[in-house]
């Protein structure tokens, strides 16, 4: 309007001041907005690393990573003008296991232990399932406590015992535990059959399992079993089980384990903490 009208009159009537007005037209020059500009440039690329996951925090972090000084709010702000969104997850309904059996099951022995200070001292093992158009996927698997790394999985079609002790033989074939490992689980049946009970006391391992319908004594597997289902799948449904268990070794092997940086561990990714925990101790 300052075309047709006296741009005086236009700041009175407005209530801005005429050198305000100036500013604003300059404003796109500023230092600030040459930096949220630059910072845009590299936050979106990120966001899509992260496969869709990085909130303000974590973007916030990678960035000072890399060198570029920032806060999370900056971030969050620049978040939202981008349109960028995280996936959310879904609401938690815990499932507790059918231990309706007679095997014997062990006492709880993670709720009298300190929190584990190095890997391979305590590990967490839980099933959950997947749906897909063929039907459910049934997958195992273990997470180090101290890392939050997925140290062996394995997917099936049948819940049955081998679905457990192939994860375990994976885990173990990897990380090669020393005895007195502490392995936690519910007390379904997979875990207190004497089979599995065999393989920990081959390897040394002792054995731990929740509390009677009690999902929340091995919260911590449950929380990375919310956050695969939904970084991993979202609200997509595999055509095929065999789809399935690649976009589950991509999410894990790839991303989780390797690059994902995790809030507990302060933004670092599982292997990055290992690494940093051994050359800490050595």
């Amino acid at each position: 309007m300052s075309q047709e009208h006296c741009l005086t009159e236009l700041a009175e009537a407005l209530e801005v001041s005429r050198t305000g007005f100036h500013a604003h037209q300059h404003k796109d020059q500023g230092e600030r907005r040459r930096q949220d500009n630059q910072l845009r440039a590299s936050i979106e690329p990120l966001f899509q690393a992260s496969r869709q996951t990085y909130g303000s925090p974590r973007i916030a972090r990678a960035l000072r990573n890399s060198g570029k000084i920032c806060g999370k709010n900056r971030v969050a702000r620049l978040m939202r003008e981008l349109g960028l969104r995280v996936k959310q997850k879904r609401r938690f309904r815990p499932r507790t296991t059918d231990s309706a059996h007679r095997l014997p099951v062990a006492e709880n022995l993670l709720a009298r232990m300190p929190a584990p200070d190095r890997p391979n001292q305590v590990w967490l093992g839980d099933i959950t399932y997947i749906p897909t158009a063929e039907g459910w996927l049934y997958l195992s698997g273990i997470l180090d406590a101290c890392s939050r790394r997925c140290v062996g999985w394995h997917a099936d079609d049948s819940l049955a015992t081998p679905l457990v002790t192939r994860a375990w033989k994976k885990a173990c074939k990897q990380r090669r535990p020393p005895p007195g490992l502490l392995y936690h689980s519910d007390r379904g049946i997979q875990y207190a059959s004497s089979e599995f009970d065999a393989l920990l006391r081959f390897c040394g391992a002792v054995a731990s399992m929740s509390r009677k319908a009690n999902c929340y004594d091995n919260a911590m597997m449950e929380s990375f079993w919310a956050t695969l289902k939904t970084e991993c799948f979202g609200p997509l449904v595999p055509q095929t089980k065999q789809e399935a268990k690649l976009m589950i070794f991509d999410y894990i092997e790839a991303f989780y384990n390797r690059r994902r940086l995790h809030s507990g561990l302060d933004y670092q990714s599982p292997l990055d903490f290992e690494n940093n925990v051994v050359n800490l101790t050595n």
